[in-house]
């Protein structure tokens, strides 16, 4: 049986995993977090949106183990590499998890083994970075001695309809028999792969599809304030602007970009490109308006409750969704906790609400918030609250029962639309 490891369980290595797992793939999963592969031996799963049973059918059928024990990638042909890849407090690319992991493999390094990266960076830390500790570590010469290739993560999570082996898969390789050697790999869980000349080619696929998402709810997100001081509505303008069946691609406005791609992966390019001597000016513009939504949005929860002849300092605010997205339980960079901090600052008792994150986790950017509990959802909560600011809109919150209940609605989810409710009680942000 081919066997591998996927190094980091979180998001996007536990589902791919598990892909590789029902392909009939016997998958070693590796992490430093004890607690995961606790889990995992014991069939249960982490992530909100992958059930339990899902982990379980394959441990069960032997396909899948976890350890924290790096040494047994000498017992796998192949190791995928799925470590976070954030942005450090200057802003700039930390590749540390990267390296140490490296760093972790390289004495067990074996001949004939593939190395995969897949998480997401800037053009040549593959083929340069990775590729230089694996080398020091081991002896051994990339692209001789064992192969080494890069290959994007795509993973959607709270999308029910998207399905890893259904997602192509593009992969660039450091040499053509790297490529091959990559391609016989993902073949075995992946419908439709695509490859390209190189590791740089392929990392710059994956900053391109974030680039332009990024760029483009930039766009929306201006005119959402410049439509609405016109006194238009920007998502129905949305709306009847995507009936058109080509040339325009419908995005969303928001309070601000949320989670491990979007507000990250851009900075990863704008930070190579110095090295070249470039300037990356539409991504940048892109990155100070979507930092400035939150601020946009206090200032709507400013003017919203001085109608109400209250001020912001001394108000209960709601902050209704913590994660950075619908329908899932991942918080990193949510823009819920840069709206909490605002709030805070200027004097409101902050609460949130999420059915998804129940407890605050510990996290490097926001620590003292660790420990804070999800209010619970009933009237006599609800009603305490002088404004409830929706931040991210899940599927599961009645908002029928958020409009009987409150008196005061800040939306910038545009969640509300088409639910009954009392003139006025409802501001758009």
């Amino acid at each position: 049986m081919h066997r591998i490891a996927i190094v980091g369980l979180g998001y996007v290595g536990l589902p791919l995993g598990l892909q590789f797992a029902r392909s009939g793939v016997s998958v070693l999963g590796l992490d430093i977090d004890p607690a995961k592969i606790e889990a995992l031996l014991a069939g249960r799963s982490y992530i909100h949106h992958i059930p339990g049973e899902a982990v379980a059918e394959q441990r069960n059928a032997g396909r899948l183990d976890a350890s924290t024990d790096f040494s047994r990638i000498r017992q796998v042909q192949a190791v995928i590499i799925c470590v976070p890849t954030p942005l450090d407090k200057n802003r700039e690319p930390d590749i540390s998890y990267i390296i140490k992991t490296g760093e972790a493999l390289a004495p067990h390094l074996q001949r004939g083994q593939l190395i995969v990266l897949e998480s997401t960076t800037y053009p040549g830390t593959t083929d340069e970075d990775l590729r230089g500790v694996l080398e020091a570590g081991s002896g051994l010469k990339a692209g001789t001695d064992f192969h080494l290739a890069f290959s994007p993560e795509r993973e959607d999570p709270g999308n029910p309809k998207s399905k890893v082996a259904d997602i192509p898969k593009v992969i660039g390789g450091l040499t053509p028999a790297c490529l091959e050697r990559a391609k016989e790999l993902y073949g075995r869980a992946i419908r439709q792969l695509v490859p390209v000349s190189s590791c740089r080619a392929a990392e710059a696929t994956k900053l391109l599809e974030n680039i332009f998402r990024g760029v483009n709810i930039a766009l929306v997100n201006e005119l959402k304030v410049v439509y609405g001081a016109m006194g238009i509505d920007v998502w129905e303008v949305i709306n009847a602007a995507k009936t058109k069946p080509f040339g325009f691609m419908a995005f969303y406005p928001g309070p601000g970009l949320g989670g491990h791609c979007i507000p990250i992966d851009p900075f990863y390019l704008t930070w190579k490109a110095r090295e070249y001597g470039q300037s990356t000016r539409f991504i940048e513009l892109a990155g100070e308006i979507n930092t400035a939504m939150p601020d946009f949005v206090i200032s709507q929860v400013m003017d919203a409750l001085n109608t109400r002849r209250k001020p912001l300092n001394g108000s209960k605010v709601l902050v209704l969704g913590l994660a950075y997205k619908a329908n899932v339980d991942d918080d990193r960079e949510s823009p819920s906790y840069v709206l909490m901090e605002k709030l805070k600052q200027r004097g409101a008792h902050v609460s949130y609400h999420d059915p998804y994150v129940p407890v605050i986790r510990p996290t490097r950017e926001h620590p003292h918030w660790a420990g804070t509990q999800s209010v619970p959802w009933n009237e006599e909560t609800l009603r305490s609250f002088d404004c409830v600011l929706i931040s991210t809109a899940h599927a599961n919150i009645d908002y029928r029962q958020l409009a009987q209940w409150t008196n005061l609605i800040v939306d910038t989810r545009n969640a509300m639309a088409g639910i009954p409710t009392i003139l006025g009680q409802v501001v758009k942000a």
